[in-house]
């Protein structure tokens, strides 16, 4: 089974972190859908929580997020943090009712062990939400603007149902739901902006996502060039129109349940 951080490598969230906040905020439908998966957990631990978004349920969270620039950057009243990583979590066993992990495992630099460490310290389940790397052709940014994107994820993940495999490999029987982004998403990760296109040469925007950071600066700066020429002449327009009248998309974005309890 190969090393799923070779997907995304590190981010080195201390650089790239600041501004983070402006950009990535909760999402209210994303919420609801993880508050949903949540069940009856009342203390909830929160790995790589970054700057504290999901963390409003009206439940007992306690966040875990390796960066200082992120941790600075969490508001006023945000969970409390610990400073750690997904796979070293300084907590005993049975410790919180869930853990989840919300759109940062393939920021890991260990994923087994991080999943590991997750179903050791949960006492009833485990909730994970993230992107099936299968469905990165079917983006438009990535399949006709950005292949770089795709040349970045192993053989094995962009073939239907592996990402899956794993996780169940990794936690267990598994429940897995579809989780469709709006088209007003507030949350700026890479796939929100399906129906907004002029967001992605927004330098803040891409600043608050790691890829952009990632891959070689010639190929980012290629692809926002045709990106800004085919809005310009309205090729975009013309080739995506039916996006333009969708209300959510589903990118592969899959919120994944584990009951370990």
């Amino acid at each position: 089974m190969p090393n799923y951080d070779a997907f995304v490598s590190d981010p080195v969230y201390d650089r790239l972190g600041v501004g983070y906040s402006a950009v990535r905020a909760t999402d209210p439908r994303i919420a609801a859908a993880i508050d949903e998966a949540l069940g009856g957990a009342r203390t909830v631990l929160n790995v790589g929580a970054g700057t504290g978004s999901y963390e409003q349920l009206g439940r007992d969270v306690t966040a875990v997020e390796p960066s200082p620039e992120m941790i600075r950057q969490r508001p006023a009243g945000a969970a409390p943090v610990v400073q750690a990583t997904a796979e070293d979590l300084p907590f005993d066993d049975d410790s919180f009712d869930a853990a989840m992990a919300i759109i940062s495992d393939h920021h890991w630099s260990d994923r087994a062990a991080g999943m590991a460490e997750l179903r050791r310290v949960a006492r009833e389940r485990v909730v994970v939400l993230n992107a099936d790397p299968s469905f990165a052709p079917r983006f438009w940014l990535s399949r006709d603007y950005l292949p770089a994107f795709l040349d970045s994820v192993p053989a094995p993940y962009r073939r239907a149902g592996h990402w899956i495999d794993e996780l169940e490999g990794l936690l267990g029987e598994i429940e897995v739901r579809p989780v469709p982004i709006p088209h007003d998403c507030h949350d700026g990760f890479y796939y929100a902006y399906w129906r907004r296109p002029h967001a992605f040469l927004d330098q803040r925007v891409r600043n608050g996502i790691s890829i952009f950071h990632q891959l070689p600066e010639a190929a980012v700066a290629e692809a926002l060039d045709r990106l800004r020429r085919d809005l310009d002449d309205g090729t975009w327009d013309e080739r995506y129109a039916e996006l333009r009248e969708q209300e959510e998309l589903d990118v592969g974005l899959r919120l994944v349940v584990a009951r370990v309890g």
